[in-house]
């Protein structure tokens, strides 16, 4: 548990971040450019996603870890190195491999090394702190990226992000790795990409927690419009960023308590994605500086429950395609995103939290346990 909530803490922590955005104003790229970059960015995610998957199952889980950091730290040896328009699409086109790679693999060589000394029971409770630790991070990021652009500006910001990338990556080779069955090595990858997506998409129980993880993955979305929220509520400019890191704060105090939110029955957890929903259209509705107090509470039970339906998907994965089945939630993740930003273009935050209360009967059916057979 250790060695992976200090990994997953230790992979947030760049001081790239914050600044990169910035990197590419300065650097004298327009706004179009720079959206054309982050376009170019999520594309490179969505396409190389599953088969990311697919290649940690058929090779090595904690091989891709290590790789998708190695990748991540050259993109940003581009940038630091020839900080143009190319180097910056270069960057985003590894990074954004390197993205793919880390996002089912993590989960599953986590979940398969709890599982081989029989611990996988608390699968959820390790999930909760690795997010938590995530959110946490935030904050030395933010304070260590503007004392190394202090000293040294963008470059010694862009060598301490390469530094940062290449030792997550030496501490993910620490991560055990349960040994690989004669069955395992011998699909070849295609065949393990093609059942990796049957095994997805055909079992009804699957399929449905898959769908599950994936719209109440997509809501975290609304993260990104936390500082906007904050504004539109007369909360002072001076005062949005540590608002916000508020309503961060607590919703890794409810990622780390996924452990606990784990014991309650499907009817509880539907109960907190509920009153998750609710607590947003109040603030939403309320619309001034207090309602930041429910908004925190809203993200907070919000990333319990979704902790925990991450931990019910990989209790229902079975056989050696546990990388390619999450790296199908991770591909519907980003689908589902575009509900909750369409969702804001035409209501706000009323609208979305119409999309967190249509979530319910979702999350019902996934996290619904699976009908035995006699």
């Amino acid at each position: 548990m250790r060695l992976a909530v200090c990994w997953a803490a230790l992979s947030e922590l760049v001081p790239f971040y914050p600044l990169y955005a910035l990197l590419f104003l300065d650097a004298g790229l327009s706004d179009a450019q720079v959206s054309g970059l982050f376009a170019l960015w999520s594309v490179t995610g969505f396409l190389t996603e599953v088969p990311a998957g697919a290649l940690a199952d058929r090779w090595s889980r904690r091989g891709v870890v290590v790789l998708s950091g190695v990748l991540q730290a050259a993109g940003f040896a581009l940038w630091t190195v020839a900080p143009t328009g190319s180097a910056f699409a270069a960057g985003f086109v590894l990074w954004g491999v390197g993205g793919a790679l880390v996002s089912g693999a993590a989960e599953a060589l986590v979940f398969d090394g709890l599982a081989d000394v029989g611990a996988q029971a608390v699968y959820a409770r390790v999930n909760g702190w690795m997010t938590a630790a995530e959110l946490l991070v935030q904050l030395p990021t933010a304070a260590g990226a503007t004392a190394l652009f202090a000293v040294g500006d963008y470059p010694l910001v862009g060598w301490a992000s390469v530094a940062v990338c290449l030792a997550a990556a030496g501490l993910a080779l620490r991560f055990p790795e349960p040994p690989r069955t004669p069955d395992d090595d011998g699909e070849p990858a295609g065949g393990t990409l093609r059942l990796g997506l049957a095994q997805a998409l055909r079992r009804p129980d699957l399929r449905l927690v898959v769908l599950a993880v994936a719209l109440l993955g997509g809501l975290d979305a609304v993260e990104e419009y936390i500082p906007v929220m904050a504004r539109s509520w007369d909360v002072p400019a001076v005062a949005v960023p540590p608002a916000a890191v508020a309503v961060a704060l607590a919703g890794a105090l409810g990622a780390a308590l996924g452990g606990r939110a784990a014991q309650l029955s499907t009817r509880g957890l539907l109960a907190l994605l509920a009153a998750s929903g609710a607590l947003l259209a109040g603030a939403a509705v309320w619309a001034h500086p207090p309602a930041l107090a429910l908004l925190a509470a809203c993200y907070g039970l919000y990333l319990a429950v979704l902790v925990v339906a991450e931990a019910r998907l990989q209790e229902r994965i079975a056989g050696p395609y546990r990388a390619t089945v999450t790296s199908v939630a991770g591909l519907g993740l980003e689908l589902a995103s575009l509900l909750v930003f369409g969702a804001w273009a035409l209501g706000g935050p009323v609208a979305v939290a119409a999309v967190f209360l249509a979530a319910v009967p979702v999350v019902a059916a996934g996290l619904r346990e699976p009908a035995r057979t006699p």
